[in-house]
């Protein structure tokens, strides 16, 4: 043990010899006192001042102030040495503190009392000295060596700590009682009085804080608060926050051990009142969004979201399937035959001596068409030099000399324009760059047409390889290859028509007697103005062949208070963002921005996800005081949803009506879930769309989804919706703006000679009380209700020639990205660059007589749009939509249309691909059918 004086030490040595000079000193100047009784006190005093001076001399010389210092010292470095030996031994016991916990320490001098008794019992724990960390070895060398001259004792558990007996360190204690050795201070910054001062009152007055002992000071309360009847201690934690200093808390009687601050439970439970908690908390009606709970699938463990069908009900649903989809498989079946005929012919052998080869193609990929870019199903033709491949429907066409589907990518030019344009402030453009899509350095279009042109077959119907230019060879010939096993299809047919009567005598629904209609249009002489509209909890098993009359009719439906069959999980953004953020893999990137649209450049932001989400429930506005509508689409990206948000996956799949057909993991009529396992299923969903939105019609930057049309059927549920109220200001702002609008649009279409877009080239604007009368449907009344959240426009597929008919001849008066006026039209609808306002619809009424179904979404609605139908929307308020797509069986005649009408389409169109592949879901549907009239058919 180092046995030097310490500094505090040689310190007080000093101060006692400074105390002998002064006594001298002071006796020097008594001496002049004439008196002799003061003469004789002065001597007596001079002499104790002697005996102080030579017993201090003599403790000096014999080392006793030597001894008490090492004494001391050594029991410090004892007490540094045993923390960090404990601290290496059992730092397994102790709970690990994060980087931003501070460490214990006394603030002031007032509290050294305190912390003095504490380093009496050993409560309190000495600071660590800073530095590398010794070895164990000697450590342990240095505690034994302690323990042998009594600094250290043994404690229970096989630890070691300070003695705190009179032998060890009673000297210590007492400079620490004088004040003469300083405890260590807290380290960090100090707050201001004041902000202290009013959390403590605000604590205070929540009942958050309570008075401790020692000198009136205030500290949080613990989290034992009181003893119950029982005599168990009572906890005053929050289950949501984790917190126990907010307040009073409401306890569940169910569970009998969970409790809920207020704060919480009016924060992130704003529908539930305070009896509800009492009577059953969140946790025990499995819907709390608190972040434990979210992570864990405890609470939709126990639901039960696979679908059981009895045999009966298979074979109903099997015969029906079968029905609908029987025509498909004849027609399917015969252009095989007709290639086999051609086929035939070319090797000039008989039709049944035909055997295609079968293609080299694993079961998870997925074969393209090379020049029509559609999915390949079984037979096609293809290169064994190149690998070129070419479907059926290409092959008849090249043949009759008029191939489609090659079509030239189409390049459509942009302005660049900024704000100003966009508000009419000013008239800069920025030319930095005119096209947002980049040009590809490709050969011209001229010369592919003359090679494609060139391109032939011979009379006898070889197709050789096209050449290099048109992404061929120039040299083999195209062979014909199949996918399927050897007669596969002409079997399924065979087997298919064993039940062909019995699929005839399926018994069709009716709508005779039913009150659950909505009105959505105004057509005269037109028994379709109303859609069917149930609610969820009345649906029972007689709807469903209800749910099939109209839905057969290609009409939509609307199912209400579908949120209501559920567990009651929060859709709250912030709930969606937290549940996001915190179910993930380790390693994995947290998303911190999101992608947005601007709705009105229609240009994509990048913005900080809590500032959207701020947004959504606040409102933002640009630098011209106009809405800024901003909307995400597809958020978690669709094959994330059900990992990043399981809870929320299952509360959207319990929600769904009629599951037979939305239900996209074992839906029996839905065709998307008759894929094998092995096969690469396309992505139907669930897909979330979130996106701000104002009841006002804004003319420009609304919140849509423009005019558009699904491949598939889908269904769509309004999750939640948030009303941001502009004020007064705000209004007159965003209308002053809008005749600067008004007037730009009226001298760019001007220009164009096309009529403007809020009136009629001039003339006075009709009053609403003079428009049609299917106008009365988006009156201010209807879409100013605080129940809606969405407006729909659904139109009838018998429309869809004229509404096409509409959009071409009047694009110019539609405005797209940047604010541009739409120079050309590929598609009116697959383009998805229109929106009809309410004049629109008017003038579309007037000129070709149609118009769409028109209603408004509330909260809890669940829309079922047909496939083939065009639609769009307007959300009336801050909206999450989920929606998720199905392939009934009514409607695959429609999808094998859209998949023709997007099979001519150019090559670089956002509609182009056939992801759906909607051939092949028809024919493992039929085939699953067939096996199960089979199986329940067969005799035991």
């Amino acid at each position: 043990m180092d046995l030097n004086f310490p500094a505090e030490e040689n310190e007080s040595l000093c101060v006692k010899e400074e105390e002998i000079i002064a006594l001298k000193e002071h006796t020097e100047c008594s001496t002049k006192v004439p008196e002799e009784k003061e003469s004789a006190e002065c001597e007596d005093r001079e002499m104790e001042l002697d005996k102080k001076e030579e017993a201090t001399e003599n403790e000096v010389k014999n080392g006793d102030f030597m001894k008490r210092a090492s004494k001391r010292k050594s029991l410090q470095l004892a007490k540094e040495k045993i923390g960090k030996l404990n601290e290496e031994v059992y730092e397994w016991e102790r709970p690990k503190r994060g980087p931003w916990r501070k460490r214990k320490g006394v603030e002031n001098e007032d509290t050294c009392d305190e912390s003095v008794e504490e380093v009496k019992t050993g409560l309190a724990e000495i600071p660590k000295r800073r530095g590398r960390k010794p070895r164990k070895e000697s450590v342990e060398e240095e505690v034994e060596r302690d323990k042998n001259e009594g600094a250290v004792e043994k404690t229970g558990g096989g630890r070691y700590s300070c003695r705190t007996s009179m032998e060890a360190g009673d000297e210590s204690v007492e400079e620490v009682k004088a004040g003469l050795v300083k405890i260590p201070k807290r380290r960090g910054r100090k707050p201001r009085k004041d902000v202290v001062e009013e959390q403590v009152e605000r604590d205070n007055n929540e009942g958050g804080i309570e008075q401790s002992g020692g000198r009136g000071r205030l500290s949080r309360k613990a989290n034992v608060d009181k003893l119950d009847s029982a005599g168990k201690e009572e906890r005053n934690t929050c289950h949501q926050c984790k917190r126990n200093d907010k307040g009073r808390v409401v306890r569940c009687t169910k569970c009998d051990s969970k409790r809920f601050c207020v704060p919480c439970m009016t924060r992130w439970y704003p529908q539930m009142p305070e009896d509800a908690f009492v009577e059953a908390c969140p946790v025990c009606r499995n819907n709390c969004n608190c972040k434990s709970c979210l992570q864990l699938d405890g609470p939709i463990r126990h639901l039960k979201l696979e679908l059981e069908y009895a045999d009966k009900v298979k074979m109903e649903h099997s015969k029906y399937m079968l029905r609908m989809l029987l025509p498909f498989l004849k027609q399917f079946h015969e252009e095989q035959l007709a290639e086999k005929e051609i086929e035939a012919n070319i090797q000039g052998i008989p039709i049944s001596e035909i055997k295609p080869q079968k293609s080299n193609c694993d079961s998870v990929e997925r074969i393209y068409c090379d020049n029509c870019k559609t999915s390949i199903v079984d037979f096609h033709r293809s290169c064994p030099r190149c690998s070129y491949d070419l479907c059926i429907t290409c092959c008849h066409e090249l043949r009759k000399g008029r191939l489609r589907g090659g079509d030239k990518e189409v390049i459509v030019e942009y302005i660049r324009r900024d704000l100003s344009y966009l508000h009419n402030d000013s008239y800069k453009i920025a030319e930095e760059s005119k096209n947002t899509t980049p040009i590809k350095n490709e050969p011209s279009s001229k010369e592919v047409e003359v090679v494609k042109s060139e391109w032939r077959a011979t009379e006898r119907g070889i197709i050789p390889c096209p050449p290099q230019l048109l992404g061929g060879c120039g040299e083999g010939i195209l062979e014909l290859k199949c996918i399927f096993s050897e007669n596969w299809v002409s079997n399924l047919l065979s087997r298919a028509r064993n039940f062909e009567s019995l699929s005839e005598n399926y018994e069709e629904g009716s709508c005779l007697k039913c009150d659950k209609f909505r009105k959505a249009a105004s057509r005269k002489d037109s028994r379709d103005n109303f859609l069917y509209c149930p609610k969820a909890k009345e649906i029972q098993n007689e709807e469903m062949k209800h749910f099939q009359w109209h839905w057969s009719k290609g009409e939509p439906v609307i199912v209400s208070d579908v949120l209501e069959t559920t567990l009651g999980l929060s859709w709250e953004p912030m709930v969606m963002w937290r549940a996001f953020r915190q179910k993930r893999k380790k390693g994995s990137e947290v998303l911190v921005d999101v992608t947005a649209i601007n709705c009105l450049d229609w240009c994509e932001v990048d913005i900080n996800a809590c500032k959207f989400f701020k947004g959504y429930s606040e409102g933002r506005f640009d630098s011209y005081s106009w809405p800024q509508i901003l909307k995400l689409k597809d958020w978690p990206p669709s094959n994330l949803f059900k990992e990043r948000l399981p809870r929320h996956d299952a509360e959207f799949i319990r929600c769904l009506p009629f599951k037979d057909y939305t239900d996209p993991n074992c839906g029996y009529l839905n065709l998307a879930t008759k894929l094998t396992d092995k096969s690469l299923k396309p992505d139907m969903g669930p897909k979330t769309y979130i996106a701000y939105g104002v009841s006002q019609e804004l003319g420009r930057g609304d919140s849509v989804t423009k005019l558009h049309c699904d491949m598939s059927d889908a269904v769509n549920v309004l999750v939640h919706a948030h009303a941001v109220t502009l004020e007064p200001e705000q209004l007159v702002a965003i209308e002053k703006r809008q005749k600067k609008h008004a007037e730009q649009d009226e001298r760019e279409l001007r220009g164009n000679n096309k009529q403007i877009l809020n009136g009629n080239d001039g003339k006075q604007q009709i009053s609403e009380n003079e428009l049609p009368e299917f106008n009365l449907l988006n009156s201010s009344a209807l879409v100013s209700s605080p129940e809606g959240g969405a407006l729909w426009d659904i139109f009838r597929r018998e429309d869809v020639p004229k509404l096409e008919e509409y959009v071409r001849k009047h694009f110019h008066e539609f405005r797209h990205i940047y604010g541009n006026p739409l120079s050309q039209v590929i598609h009116p609808i697959h383009d998805q660059t229109v929106y009809l306002t309410m004049e629109h619809k008017r003038k579309l009424k007037e000129e070709y007589g149609i118009e769409p179904w028109t209603f408004v979404q509330k909260l809890g609605d669940a829309v079922i749009i047909p496939a083939g139908c065009p639609h769009q929307v307007r959300n009336l308020k801050s909206c999450i939509k989920v929606a998720v797509d199905f392939v009934s069986p009514e409607n695959v005649k429609e999808c094998l249309r859209l998949t023709e009408e997007f099979r001519v389409l150019p090559q670089n169109h956002r509609a182009k691909e056939d992801k759906l592949e909607v051939k092949k879901m028809a024919l493992h549907a039929i085939e699953q059918a067939v096996n199960c009239l089979e199986q329940i058919s067969r005799p035991n």
